[in-house]
């Protein structure tokens, strides 16, 4: 987790380069648009530019950045095989109260020059976001930081993951049970288990993310700490039958 304020990106041990940026910010907005493309799809798309690019090189930024397709493919959040892997507890469940069902998820957020990751806790039928944190890489102790402040505000009766090292860790899987919180996940290559927080990511890249170019991690920040203010507070939903999530799960 990252201590702010900081200016350094630390892609450099990662091995990325200033063109790798430029294509993983490309690939993000392809992503964004298409979850469901895998890194040969994502390769094509590309290459309607002209360029020409290698698929063992998407696959590796792919998983830099930590995305995956919808459809069967390399696992780019990978279990430890050591982790403990819960079962899917959502299927056919009727979502109708505030803090029947939290989740939570991460992001690959494109700065200016380098990237960071977010990590964001959502409550299903409010679409509040209880909390969140920015990264400069993708352990465990930001999401638990997101866990700890969502916590702080209640808890669910179900509590959301995917099946990624982060959220299979012991240190997280204990935090959630601990609470006497049910613990769901996600099945294995099905993003759209967790619909609700990809809305989300697709809302804050085209309303904020896509429109700034934050520089550096101050700066993203205070325009996420901004926007998820909006977004709990001003920004009406249809499905909240034209509410904020704010009204929805406080009241």
């Amino acid at each position: 987790m990252i201590e702010l304020p900081r200016s350094s990106y630390y892609f450099e041990p990662l091995g990325v380069t200033d063109e790798d940026l430029e294509i993983m910010r490309r690939m993000d907005k392809i992503y964004t648009n298409w979850p469901f493309y895998g890194y040969r799809k994502i390769a094509r798309e590309l290459s309607k530019n002209g360029e020409v690019l290698n698929h063992k090189r998407i696959l590796r930024l792919m998983q830099i950045m930590g995305i995956q397709s919808l459809t069967p493919k390399v696992n780019l959040s990978k279990p430890n095989k050591d982790h403990l892997i819960f079962p899917y507890l959502l299927r056919n469940v009727s979502i109708t109260k505030a803090n029947q069902v939290w989740s939570t998820d991460i992001t690959y957020i494109p700065l200016y020059r380098g990237f960071a990751y977010l990590v964001a806790v959502m409550d299903w039928f409010s679409k509040y976001v209880l909390s969140w944190e920015i990264s400069n890489s993708l352990d465990v102790h930001f999401c638990l930081s997101a866990l700890d402040k969502a916590l702080r505000a209640g808890k669910p009766e179900i509590f959301n993951t995917d099946q990624g090292s982060q959220f299979t860790s012991l240190n997280y899987v204990n935090k959630v049970l601990d609470n006497d919180v049910k613990l769901s996940m996600d099945s294995k290559g099905r993003a759209l288990d967790n619909i609700f927080i990809e809305r989300l990511w697709r809302s804050l890249k085209y309303e904020d993310i896509y429109l700034k170019e934050y520089r550096n991690y101050q700066e993203l920040f205070v325009g996420l700490k901004n926007y998820f203010n909006f977004y709990n507070n001003k920004r009406t939903h249809q499905s909240l039958g034209y509410k904020t999530p704010a009204e929805v799960f406080l009241k």
